[in-house]
């Protein structure tokens, strides 16, 4: 790949990064493959630059390279040689540069050549310490199917809830298990719900494996919650289409956010579904999408022609063209895979703002999700049709969305008896 800018020989030993200098040009190739021009590429190199030379002239090997040591190097008085003959350079430690300069040793801490220990930010391990938690969340992963972002969730409140339980499962009793729980709700009422269900599946986890005595799970106790108690959140067709318009697509952002709001809004997808679909997810031959959602459930799904023909123009004509399999990516350098499921959400956010939409219920992905559902029921569309397509496991979960069927409903409702005596 062809350098973004070339140093001559004479410079080159002006601001010798050393035995550095292999890994500092191979970082301006992975800038240059993510999508950064040349002009953004060279203020990252020259950062990367200074910060070698000035290792070389502290004497300071790669390996021995931690916090301190980007500190160091923030507030040093400088004298480092320049490009420039005869002109010495300076760090200026703005908050772009500050970037810039993260930026390169996450690239040496991923090369392996600088200690993780370097970073300049406490980056959580993807593993807990502790080995009861890794081999429950392993268990969680194999036998349960739950997704990456959820046993993140699962191991930060396993941290909290496992010192309190104690180290031996064996002598864990209806009256710890309730302590425990009654303890963190006083902490923190807000997720008493989320601690309950990760410490009652983890109780089901040792019973499982024989680890504790039988029956220990149903002494968690059961959180107030009337399921399926409220009405779906949706907007009407017409408020659908006024968001599938309001994009425009003379932009980039505008073509993509329109296959993102198609495929929400005409196949009910959740905002994980767009966010990990891949390429080879669509069989355009047979017009079907596949979607893995929650729980490891694969289904194919038709794609209807307006979805397919907005992916196929975001495809063609704005993704970027990398390495990764992943259909949507960020917009703007560096190009990879989104990776948070609110970008989505901000997606439908912006169409209704666009959209001039103010009384939404609410401005997230499952918005069209719930939209889709209502319209499909009033369309004649059967329950169990429904629940194929949006991949719920129960039933209720479905009818859930029978509530706003006013028509059926009038059908089935009972005349008011007005004031008969009991």
């Amino acid at each position: 790949m062809s350098k973004p800018y070339c140093i001559t020989p004479s410079s080159r030993r002006r601001m010798d990064p050393g035995t550095l200098w292999p890994f500092v040009w191979e970082f301006g190739d992975c800038l240059i493959a993510y999508g950064h021009t040349s002009n953004t590429t060279s203020h990252y190199l020259a950062v990367a630059r200074h910060f070698t030379v000035w290792l070389g002239i502290s004497s300071i090997r790669p390996d021995e390279i931690v916090k301190g040591t980007v500190e160091s190097f923030v507030h040093h008085r400088c004298q480092c040689p320049s490009e420039r003959r005869g002109r010495r350079t300076c760090f200026r430690p703005s908050r772009r540069n500050m970037s810039y300069l993260h930026r390169f040793i996450y690239f040496l801490v991923e090369r392996g050549v600088v200690p993780a220990s370097a970073l300049p930010k406490a980056v959580p391990s993807a593993e807990p310490v502790d080995e009861r938690i890794s081999i429950f969340l392993d268990w969680l992963r194999r036998h349960r199917g739950i997704a990456e972002s959820t046993i993140i969730t699962y191991r930060r409140r396993m941290e909290r809830l496992l010192p309190k339980l104690g180290p031996d499962p064996a002598a864990y009793d209806a009256g710890l298990v309730r302590s425990v729980v009654f303890e963190e709700s006083a902490r923190c009422p807000s997720y008493t719900k989320s601690i309950t269900s990760v410490l009652r599946t983890y109780l089901r986890f040792l019973v499982a494996n024989g680890i504790c005595r039988p029956g220990l799970d149903h002494a968690v106790p059961t959180i107030a919650q009337w399921r399926l108690s409220t009405l779906p959140r949706y907007l009407v067709s017409a408020d659908i289409e006024k968001l599938i318009v309001s994009c425009d697509l003379t932009k980039p952002s505008g073509i993509r956010d329109h296959a993102i709001l198609l495929l929400l809004a005409r196949l009910g997808l959740r905002a994980s579904d767009i966010r990990l679909m891949r390429l080879d997810d669509i069989d355009w031959e047979s017009g079907t999408l596949r979607v893995c959602g929650k729980g490891r459930r694969e289904v194919r799904l038709p794609l209807p022609q307006d979805a397919g023909d907005a992916v196929l123009s975001y495809l063609n004509g704005v993704r970027p063209n990398i390495e990764s399999d992943r259909i949507f990516l960020r917009l703007n350098a560096p190009y990879r895979p989104i990776d948070r499921h609110n970008v989505i959400s901000r997606v439908v956010m912006r169409a209704l703002i666009r959209a001039g939409i103010t009384n939404a219920p609410s401005q997230g992905a499952n918005l069209l999700r719930h939209s889709a559902a209502t319209a499909w029921l009033r369309a004649g569309a059967t329950l169990d049709a429904i629940g194929t397509v949006l991949r719920h496991r129960s039933a209720d979960t479905t009818a859930h969305y029978a509530k706003v069927d006013i028509p059926t409903l009038q059908r089935v409702v009972q005349p008011w008896p007005g004031d008969l005596p009991c």
